[in-house]
Protein backbone atom coordinates (compact mmCIF):
# COMPACT_ATOMS: atom_id res chain seq x y z
CA UNK A 1 0.00 0.00 0.00
CA UNK A 2 1.25 3.45 -0.91
CA UNK A 3 2.05 5.84 1.89
CA UNK A 4 0.40 9.24 1.87
CA UNK A 5 2.61 12.32 1.60
CA UNK A 6 3.32 14.29 4.75
CA UNK A 7 0.68 16.87 5.45
CA UNK A 8 2.24 20.21 6.41
CA UNK A 9 1.44 21.35 9.90
CA UNK A 10 0.50 24.86 11.02
CA UNK A 11 3.02 26.50 13.32
CA UNK A 12 3.18 29.87 15.06
CA UNK A 13 6.15 32.05 14.19
CA UNK A 14 7.95 34.21 16.78
CA UNK A 15 6.17 37.33 15.48
CA UNK A 16 2.80 35.75 16.25
CA UNK A 17 1.71 34.87 12.71
CA UNK A 18 0.78 31.36 11.62
CA UNK A 19 2.16 29.50 8.61
CA UNK A 20 2.49 26.03 7.18
CA UNK A 21 5.69 24.12 7.86
CA UNK A 22 6.42 23.77 4.14
CA UNK A 23 6.37 27.60 3.78
CA UNK A 24 8.81 28.35 6.57
CA UNK A 25 11.53 30.83 5.63
CA UNK A 26 15.07 29.61 5.48
CA UNK A 27 17.01 30.34 8.63
CA UNK A 28 18.94 33.61 8.38
CA UNK A 29 22.70 33.31 8.24
CA UNK A 30 24.65 36.41 9.26
CA UNK A 31 27.94 36.56 7.41
CA UNK A 32 29.07 40.02 8.41
CA UNK A 33 28.34 43.41 6.86
CA UNK A 34 26.72 43.37 3.45
CA UNK A 35 27.76 45.51 0.51
CA UNK A 36 24.75 47.16 -1.08
CA UNK A 37 25.07 48.16 -4.72
CA UNK A 38 22.65 50.97 -5.46
CA UNK A 39 22.00 51.94 -9.06
CA UNK A 40 20.78 55.48 -9.59
CA UNK A 41 18.83 55.95 -12.79
CA UNK A 42 17.76 59.12 -14.53
CA UNK A 43 14.24 60.16 -13.64
CA UNK A 44 11.65 60.09 -16.43
CA UNK A 45 11.03 63.53 -17.97
CA UNK A 46 7.57 63.96 -16.49
CA UNK A 47 8.83 63.55 -12.92
CA UNK A 48 12.12 65.43 -13.17
CA UNK A 49 10.72 68.76 -11.98
CA UNK A 50 9.04 67.12 -9.03
CA UNK A 51 12.22 65.32 -8.02
CA UNK A 52 14.23 68.53 -8.31
CA UNK A 53 11.59 70.30 -6.21
CA UNK A 54 11.80 67.63 -3.52
CA UNK A 55 15.59 67.70 -3.61
CA UNK A 56 15.74 71.47 -3.20
CA UNK A 57 13.53 71.48 -0.12
CA UNK A 58 10.25 72.59 -1.69
CA UNK A 59 7.26 71.37 0.26
CA UNK A 60 4.96 68.52 -0.65
CA UNK A 61 2.21 71.00 -1.56
CA UNK A 62 4.27 72.34 -4.45
CA UNK A 63 4.99 68.83 -5.65
CA UNK A 64 1.32 67.90 -5.41
CA UNK A 65 0.44 71.03 -7.37
CA UNK A 66 2.91 69.99 -10.07
CA UNK A 67 1.41 66.52 -10.20
CA UNK A 68 -2.11 67.95 -10.48
CA UNK A 69 -1.58 71.00 -12.68
CA UNK A 70 0.92 69.39 -15.08
CA UNK A 71 -1.57 67.09 -16.82
CA UNK A 72 -4.28 69.74 -16.40
CA UNK A 73 -2.14 72.22 -18.33
CA UNK A 74 -1.58 69.68 -21.09
CA UNK A 75 -5.33 69.09 -21.33
CA UNK A 76 -6.10 72.81 -21.48
CA UNK A 77 -3.51 73.42 -24.21
CA UNK A 78 -4.86 70.48 -26.21
CA UNK A 79 -8.40 71.83 -25.97
CA UNK A 80 -7.23 75.27 -27.06
CA UNK A 81 -5.41 73.79 -30.05
CA UNK A 82 -8.52 71.84 -31.04
CA UNK A 83 -10.65 75.01 -30.80
CA UNK A 84 -8.19 76.99 -32.92
CA UNK A 85 -8.11 74.21 -35.52
CA UNK A 86 -11.91 74.21 -35.67
CA UNK A 87 -11.98 78.01 -36.06
CA UNK A 88 -9.39 77.83 -38.86
CA UNK A 89 -11.48 75.23 -40.67
CA UNK A 90 -14.59 77.37 -40.24
CA UNK A 91 -12.76 80.44 -41.61
CA UNK A 92 -11.54 78.46 -44.64
CA UNK A 93 -15.05 77.17 -45.38
CA UNK A 94 -16.52 80.70 -45.05
CA UNK A 95 -13.86 82.15 -47.36
CA UNK A 96 -14.51 79.42 -49.93
CA UNK A 97 -18.25 80.14 -49.72
CA UNK A 98 -17.75 83.88 -50.19
CA UNK A 99 -15.49 83.33 -53.20
CA UNK A 100 -17.99 80.92 -54.74
CA UNK A 101 -20.90 83.32 -54.25
CA UNK A 102 -18.95 86.28 -55.65
CA UNK A 103 -17.93 84.27 -58.72
CA UNK A 104 -21.48 83.11 -59.39
CA UNK A 105 -23.08 86.53 -58.83
CA UNK A 106 -20.30 88.51 -60.54
CA UNK A 107 -22.00 88.58 -63.92
CA UNK A 108 -20.36 89.55 -67.22
CA UNK A 109 -18.03 92.14 -65.70
CA UNK A 110 -16.54 89.56 -63.37
CA UNK A 111 -16.10 87.03 -66.20
CA UNK A 112 -14.40 89.63 -68.43
CA UNK A 113 -12.08 90.63 -65.58
CA UNK A 114 -11.20 86.99 -64.94
CA UNK A 115 -10.51 86.46 -68.69
CA UNK A 116 -8.28 89.52 -68.86
CA UNK A 117 -6.31 88.38 -65.83
CA UNK A 118 -6.02 84.90 -67.34
CA UNK A 119 -4.73 86.35 -70.66
CA UNK A 120 -2.27 88.63 -68.86
CA UNK A 121 -0.80 85.71 -66.95
CA UNK A 122 -0.56 83.61 -70.09
CA UNK A 123 1.56 86.22 -71.91
CA UNK A 124 4.29 86.23 -69.29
Amino acid sequence: MESLPDVPRVVQLPDGTYTYTDHLPAPLQYSGPQVIHQHVHQAPPDRTVQRIALGSGVGAGAVAAGVYFGPLLVGVLTAMAANLALLALLAAVCAWGVVTVVRSVGGEDGKRAANSVRRARGRR
